[in-house]
């Protein structure tokens, strides 16, 4: 039959359940609870259009989209030029798991069908005669069959924590400099102090009553942020449903009373934090709930690296290090794709510099 275009994943019997690190966020539980709650589709600006091809088990998540909201690779300046020359650069294509910045596979299937997929991307972009096609967060291997196919790539930062067999968190603590090792205790201390106690759960134990406070929590940092949430509690609780091993979703408490709450998902030896919201302020209690329970879930279940979410210099002196992530962009117009591509090349340059200096100012011990 070979690779066809379908209206949604959820509509996709056999979409693979890819391994590894960020598989899951491009699985059918994931993919199909955005669709189900209204996160993507039905006027969101993120259409579903996915490829797939049922008999080499080939798939790929593709959305038609109508703006740039919620991809965390910002594209924004390019659409201003494109304004500014009055050309429209919406609708495009990207290939991503949406409001998810997390490296992770885009094509799935073997090297072959790989390339066939980008092919096919391809092919959907000339068809319909959409300006751009845009892979954000691929895999290395990905990025580089992209790039031998002309795409032009595109260097970003986040910051990971690193598990290097840790024993506990003072362990952890021990390996980083005496200001920040010092600096991590008093935090976590107003936090105690505050009377705050914590629960971390997984899907099976968090209750009905703890995932809608979750998703309040969830909306309110929206709110303090004057911007609409992109996700809803009927996406958090097909979630919890369909990925309850997954799930690791924290409650502070103080007097009995919950007073801030984290969501993390746990796969592929990795532990991904997604979300935080707090009803009322406690001194770093933001840095407790996002970062150091994080770690501790982390060292306790053996996972090997620690996302924290995009971007936060102030992750550095939380033992956190900056990597390298990519996107790929494939540009209609000879025009504007010459310009972009010498953009990038600047660009590349101070995003390299500035992985330098953040390397220069991590919180561990120096050597020797």
């Amino acid at each position: 039959m070979g690779i066809s275009g379908y209206d949604a994943v959820s509509a996709i019997e056999a979409w693979p359940s890819p391994e590894g690190p960020g598989g899951l966020f491009v699985g059918t539980a994931w993919l199909a609870a955005l669709e189900a709650s209204g996160a993507v589709g039905r006027g969101s600006g993120w259409r579903p259009l996915p490829l797939f091809d049922a008999a080499a088990r080939l798939a790929c998540p593709v959305y038609l989209k109508g703006h740039s909201y919620g991809e965390y690779v910002f594209d924004w300046a390019w659409a201003e030029a494109y304004a500014r020359a009055g050309l429209a650069y919406y609708p495009k294509l990207v290939v991503a798991s949406p409001f998810t910045p997390i490296t992770g596979p885009r094509f799935l299937g073997d090297a072959a069908g790989r390339a066939a997929l980008i092919g096919a991307l391809e092919e959907l972009q000339d068809a319909h005669a959409i300006g751009s096609a845009h892979v954000l967060f691929p895999t290395g291997d990905e990025a580089q069959t992209l790039a031998e196919r002309g795409w032009l790539l595109r260097d970003g930062v986040q910051f990971h924590w690193a598990n290097r067999g840790y024993r506990d968190f003072d362990d952890f603590l021990d390996t980083l400099s005496r200001d920040k090792r010092k600096k991590i205790r008093q935090e976590r201390r107003r936090v105690i102090d505050a009377g705050v106690t914590v629960r971390v759960m997984d899907g099976h134990a968090a209750t009905p009553d703890d995932w809608a406070f979750f998703a309040a929590c969830y909306a309110n940092t929206y709110r303090e942020h004057r911007s609409s949430p992109y996700l809803n509690r009927d996406f958090f609780d097909r979630v919890g449903r369909a990925l309850p091993g997954a799930v690791r979703l924290v409650v502070a408490e103080r007097q009995d009373r919950p007073v801030a709450a984290s969501w993390f998902l746990a796969d592929g030896g990795r532990l991904y934090g997604r979300y935080w919201g707090a009803t009322e302020p406690v001194d770093c209690l933001h840095f407790e709930l996002c970062y150091y329970v994080g770690i501790e879930i982390a060292i306790a279940e053996r996972l090997a690296v620690f996302e924290g979410g995009a971007q936060g210099e102030h992750k550095l002196a939380r033992g956190f290090e900056p990597v390298f992530t990519c996107s790929a962009h494939r540009i209609a117009d000879p025009r504007f794709a010459d310009a972009i591509a010498a953009w990038l090349r600047h660009e590349r340059a101070g995003v390299a510099a500035y992985h330098a200096d953040c390397l220069a100012h991590r919180a561990y011990r120096l050597s020797g």
